[in-house]
């Protein structure tokens, strides 16, 4: 019997080995005809708006194919389509939101179609459904920042309990995570890990509650409170290339950093569509608008938002999204019961 090279055999192994990585990153085709033929897709996003109208409205240039937007906060779209699912009405086509937990459960129960659209490779393991039920449009990350010009550097808050002291009273902004899925991501975190004492000191320290990010900057930014607190990073860069004297802090006890799922629905009513809106998700020219935007891209070839910190420079918040996922109804109750 003829000896088998140990050498061939591990670069025969490595061979496979690429080979199947290869084939788990392939992206999917997509049939451009017939997503023109269909004409349009139904698209459901909490993707801040004047980013989610420009993405339409590049898509549509480049394809000719009419995007249908609605566009709410996480939570609310999330619950639209819930609704909807449950009526089994088919009215949607893909849907961004920024809550893996949720669309993790989904993808479980076969809510999407699996896809894996080009640079479905370039999106990091964690940010993504293996199988592409979902994968990241951009990644979220949740901040403290303040008015540099009403808050003195000494009073910075470094960390998430800073904000319990005294001192902070009446100073202070955050969503409503019964509206944002992004706020439901960092409350079941923090309250998991700081439990809801956290939230009792905070409303003692008369804390604003608002729906909305964008409500969170437009509160800074009138001087109603000098510090958002859990508020997205991307609103504060936005705010700041306009020339606003806000700051971004990036707690010393870790940041959340959330990606915001896309997942092709099954049974929409215009599956190849679908899937093109999709692949153009992950595109350059649309992930690039993010940045742009003072966000980040879901992509790790694309560089950070201008001024802002690589993803590796800034310490990243654990999250459980199981965990999320099975406390989410309990975690909403419980916030509004300590703020009501």
């Amino acid at each position: 019997m003829k000896r088998i090279s140990t050498r061939l055999l591990a670069g025969a192994f490595a061979a496979a080995a690429l080979l199947y990585v290869n084939a788990a990153n392939a992206a999917d085709k997509v049939d451009a005809a017939a997503a023109k033929k269909e004409g349009k897709v139904v698209w459901y996003t909490s993707t801040p708006v004047k980013t989610a109208q420009k993405l339409a409205a590049l898509f549509e240039k480049q394809t000719g194919v009419h995007v249908e937007l609605f566009r709410s906060g996480g939570s609310a779209i999330m619950r639209r389509f819930m609704q909807e699912r449950h009526a089994k009405l088919n009215a949607v086509d893909v849907m961004t939101t920024s809550d893996p937990a949720t669309s993790n459960e989904l993808a479980k129960e076969g809510a999407f179609v699996p896809f894996k659209p080009d640079n479905f490779d370039k999106v990091p393991a964690g940010d993504k459904e293996p199988n592409g039920a979902w994968v990241a449009q951009r990644l979220n990350m949740m901040v403290i920042y303040v008015r540099t010009d009403k808050v003195t550097a000494a009073d910075y808050p470094k960390t998430w309990t800073d904000v319990t002291n005294a001192k902070y009273k009446d100073k202070l902004a955050m969503t409503d995570p019964s509206f944002t899925a992004l706020q439901l991501m960092v409350v079941s975190t923090l309250s998991h890990n700081l439990g809801w004492d956290y939230y009792k000191k905070l409303r003692n320290n008369n804390i604003m509650i608002v729906q909305s990010n964008q409500q969170v900057l437009d509160t800074i930014k009138r001087g109603e409170r000098p510090i958002a607190l859990g508020a997205l990073d991307k609103y504060a860069a936005s705010a700041r290339k306009q020339g606003h004297p806000i700051k971004s802090i990036y707690p010393t006890d870790g940041t959340p950093i959330i990606p915001s799922p896309t997942a092709i629905i099954k049974g929409g009513p215009h599956p190849n569509a679908a899937k093109l809106f999709a692949n153009f998700m992950l595109s350059d020219a649309a992930q690039k608008l993010f940045p742009a935007g003072g966000g980040y891209s879901a992509r790790t070839d694309i560089g950070p938002p201008k001024n802002s910190p690589k993803l590796s420079e800034v310490k990243a918040m654990p999250m459980d999204y199981g965990q999320i996922q099975k406390e989410t109804g309990t975690v909403k109750k419980q916030f509004n019961e300590v703020f009501q």
